[in-house]
């Protein structure tokens, strides 16, 4: 058996072990990833903290549908730690060995919350504010794509974004719009429309060349978007795009002036991954910046995001609005994120998989899981407020 496939097997069996599958199912699931007959895939336990649901479905009803919808780009392990899918990209996993996906998930566990029960926070308070908008909890859904190329073209790109739109309205927060490379505009012009509708939401635009980027930032502006971002991280991508005749390339300062200047909207800089670029971002006139290694899927062997995140900070907080995201699964990753310096995060690879057991309502109940697992370590750590977390409720190991 490939050292791959092993990964597979073991991913499999994990995940039935949670679910108190018996002797059958396991090995079904053993066979499938070993490259027999397909069979449908076992559900894997329940998550860490109950889920409130909005209707009959559960998370973990949801999660079972997921795996079955996603499999194979995407097994719905147990712990989504980009081990089983490491180097599938386009896929879900992380790019190469797969190591800047799983040193996101190695660094937030690096980072230990410390209790503290002897206080009167007992009712903290969850929301915050981003580029003048109230969101309930401190975190949003980040940029996501390729429903066919990454996802296994289960459903449509319209339902995916009115499911992740969807889901963040119910649990009032919002949801950033992607720009997927092998995308032709019209399904990006697609997406903006889920801004339109909701209200509300973030666009995201690919580094391309700078009439082309400028073109659709002004697509952005009629949509309505509250901000508009460039993952300058996706030049990595430059290769794969030049086949499909894009352009996709690094920015230099020059360029990132005149896009700030282009536009009254917020501009943000995401992929930011080191303290002289935080900074440069600013001088260029961002207002907001994303700490992202684009979830593991651009360079390999970065470091997780959490780890750099202090040093940036230290540079630009109060400067510019911190995001930033790469492994979070929990209301504690959240918590650890505001711990060490970011105003408010995004969420990503869960939301795909609540999409995809359960459109909206699958999207809000993840959500909820957060949210809920948030506001109970809050407490426990003697949290009052999202917008006033220090790094003292954290130890760093």
């Amino acid at each position: 058996m490939s050292e791959k496939k092993a990964i597979d097997r073991r991913s499999f069996l994990l995940s039935a072990t949670a679910a108190g599958v018996g002797a059958v199912a396991l090995g079904s699931a053993a066979r499938a990833a070993e490259g027999g007959a397909a069979t449908p895939a076992p559900a894997h336990g329940a998550p860490a903290a109950p889920a409130r649901p909005t209707g009959s479905r559960k998370l973990d009803d949801v999660l079972k549908a997921a795996r079955e919808s996603l499999y194979p780009r995407c097994r719905v392990c147990p712990e989504c730690d980009g081990e089983a899918c490491a180097g599938e990209v386009p896929g879900m996993g992380g790019i190469g060995s797969g190591r800047s996906f799983q040193n996101n998930i190695a660094a937030l566990r690096a980072v230990r919350l410390n209790l503290r029960s002897l206080h009167d926070g007992a009712k903290p308070d969850l929301s915050t504010t981003v580029f003048g908008q109230k969101l309930d909890v401190p975190f949003m859904i980040t940029s996501l794509a390729g429903t066919t190329y990454n996802m296994g073209g289960k459903i449509s790109e319209e339902d995916f974004i009115e499911a992740l739109f969807g889901g963040a309205a119910k649990l009032g927060t919002m949801s950033f719009v992607a720009d997927g490379t092998e995308d032709p505009l019209s399904v990006y012009q697609t997406r903006l429309k889920a801004i339109t509708r909701y209200g509300r939401g973030i666009a995201v635009v690919k580094p391309r060349d700078q009439p082309e980027l400028l073109r659709r930032i002004r697509l952005v502006e009629e949509a309505g978007a509250v901000a508009v971002a460039v993952d300058v991280d996706s030049a990595g991508r430059a290769a794969r795009a030049a086949k499909l005749g894009e352009v996709i390339e690094p920015k230099t300062a020059k360029q990132l002036t005149e896009l700030a200047r282009s536009t009254k909207l917020p501009f943000i800089v995401k992929g930011v991954m080191t303290p002289d670029e935080a900074v440069l971002a600013v001088e260029c006139g961002a207002k907001g910046i994303v700490v992202s290694n684009h979830g593991g899927r651009c360079l390999d062997h970065t470091p997780g995001t959490i780890e750099v995140l202090p040093r940036i900070a230290e540079k630009v907080k109060g400067k510019v609005t911190i995001l930033a995201d790469g492994g979070i699964r929990h209301g504690s990753d959240v918590l650890k994120f505001l711990a060490l310096g970011a105003d408010a995060c995004l969420v990503g690879r869960p939301c795909i998989r609540g999409a995809h057991g359960g459109g909206a309502e699958g999207v809000q109940l993840v959500l909820e899981k957060i949210r809920m697992e948030l506001a109970q370590d809050m407490i426990l750590t003697g949290t009052r407020s999202a917008r006033s977390v220090g790094p003292g409720i954290v130890t760093v190991v």
